[in-house]
């Protein structure tokens, strides 16, 4: 249904712009002098109708959702949910949610089957009532801008004023996302908090996260000091930089200064086309190919290695942030001045002091923006940690150990139906509220080097 919506949008964004734009030139042809050109009438129609039932259908698709769990919740058997947590009324929820997408584990008891049919019939009226709202409101706006077409009526201002307050909205938007991330990070984090002791997270050496979930299980108290996962996520980070960095630059500036017009035509298509590999052939490659060469070479020196290495993950991770690197440090060094390269050549420089002297100190704002990117994709990076080195967090900067990052224990903490009220699956909240402090400090302390050089060379 949700589909139908979006296609009965189309159909009469297309069917308004057609209209009036044939209505105002059938006036300009009649004599008519008219005030705005006949596109803008046509934008006008088209932008009308667009706006207010595209945001009606989003706002339906948000909090339909949570009405449907509303109703249901209101209409289950008295007595079913008394006496019950947050948890446990999520966790029936969600088998109820299951049992109406057709998947039946057991025998769920009869109100169970009641509830889903009644969830399935919810769906299926609030999709039909979500096209009929969107066609009326479709056809309404319809009639109104067809009413507008006039001689005096200024549509170059109407449709500008609403792809200018298009724009603020937008922006509007990403403010009040960011801001809506940041406090459901630190909202949680607090909850955390406030199970576990700060100092206990924030100087831990032992990540454990292992807890008793229900009364009668037996489980270890658990540990969640942050300090050997983000110590694997600085180790494999390292040496993606390390593989990344140097090749990434030397490429850029070969293919910028050096490479032929043939060569540079081939090589760089073929240098990006690493930038779409999917990042789970990046882990296929690495525990077939280089984490066998790893372990076989360390055992020719009789070096303990273990399966999945840090080295292995951060190598194969820095070939896939290569692109990034060479394409950010290529535009930066094709953006610096002619003049400043001429100059050096013609004061006898050679081509390589050009580079080193002239070209790359005046491309450094651009390059650190390639580097950061790619930083933050190291960072963030789960696939190839998962599949290539391991998922135990241990207290080593041995890059031949395995290790675990960040955003993998996050994924490892959130798999399944989790409810929010155990330190365990709070403790992703706290994890993601440090990265995000190490991430702003990472971007600001870029932005101070980009400013300084940018003054510098302008």
């Amino acid at each position: 249904m949700t589909l139908i919506a979006f296609l009965i949008l189309f159909v009469a964004v297309v069917i308004g712009y057609v209209l009036n734009l044939r209505a105002a030139r059938a006036l300009r042809a009649g004599g008519t002098t008219m005030h705005s050109l006949d596109g803008f009438h046509g934008g006008y129609a088209a932008l009308s109708v667009l706006i207010p039932t595209f945001f009606l259908i989003v706002l339906w698709l948000l909090f339909q959702g949570t009405v449907i769990e509303m109703l249901l919740k209101g209409g289950l058997p008295s007595g079913q949910l008394d006496g019950l947590g947050t948890g446990e009324i999520q966790l029936i929820m969600a088998e109820i949610r299951s049992i109406a997408g057709g998947r039946i584990f057991g025998e769920p008891e009869q109100w169970k089957l009641d509830a889903a049919e009644r969830l399935v019939s919810l769906r299926v009226t609030s999709g039909m009532l979500l096209v009929a709202v969107t066609a009326a409101l479709a056809a309404l706006l319809l009639s109104r801008a067809r009413r507008r077409v006039s001689a005096d009526f200024r549509a170059r201002q109407g449709t500008e004023g609403m792809v200018h307050g298009l724009m603020v909205a937008c922006a509007t938007v990403a403010i009040f996302v960011t801001i809506g991330i940041v406090a459901s990070l630190l909202f949680e984090t607090i909850r955390f908090f406030n199970m576990v002791p700060f100092w206990d997270f924030v100087l831990g050496t032992s990540w454990e996260p292992q807890i008793p979930l229900r009364e009668d299980q037996i489980a270890a108290e658990g540990a969640f000091g942050m300090l050997p996962v983000f110590l694997g996520t600085l180790v494999i980070a390292t040496v993606a930089m390390v593989v990344a960095t140097p090749i990434g630059l030397l490429s850029a500036i070969y293919l910028h200064e050096f490479a032929s017009h043939r060569v540079r035509s081939v090589v760089k298509p073929v240098l990006e086309i690493l930038a779409g590999v999917p990042t789970v052939v990046y882990g296929f490659f690495a525990i077939l190919v280089i984490a066998p060469a790893i372990r076989s070479f360390g055992s020719d020196l009789g070096l303990p290695i273990a399966p999945n290495t840090a080295l292995a993950a951060g190598s194969v991770m820095g070939i896939m942030l290569i692109p990034f690197i060479s394409s950010f440090a290529d535009d930066a060094l094709g953006a610096v001045p002619r003049s400043l390269r001429d100059g050096s050549l013609a004061v006898g420089a050679t081509s390589a002091e050009t580079v080193l002297k002239v070209l790359f100190p005046a491309a450094i704002p651009g390059i650190v923006g390639g580097i950061l990117l790619a930083v933050s994709r190291a960072i963030g990076e789960t696939m190839i940690v998962v599949m290539a080195a391991g998922l135990i967090a241990k207290m080593t900067i041995n890059p031949l150990d395995s290790v675990t990052t960040v955003t993998v224990q996050i994924v490892t903490l959130l798999i399944g139906d989790t409810a929010f009220d155990s330190p365990k699956t709070l403790a992703a909240f706290a994890l993601g509220m440090v990265l995000f402090l190490m991430t702003l400090v990472i971007n600001v302390a870029a932005l101070r080097i980009v400013r300084k050089y940018r003054e510098i060379y302008d």
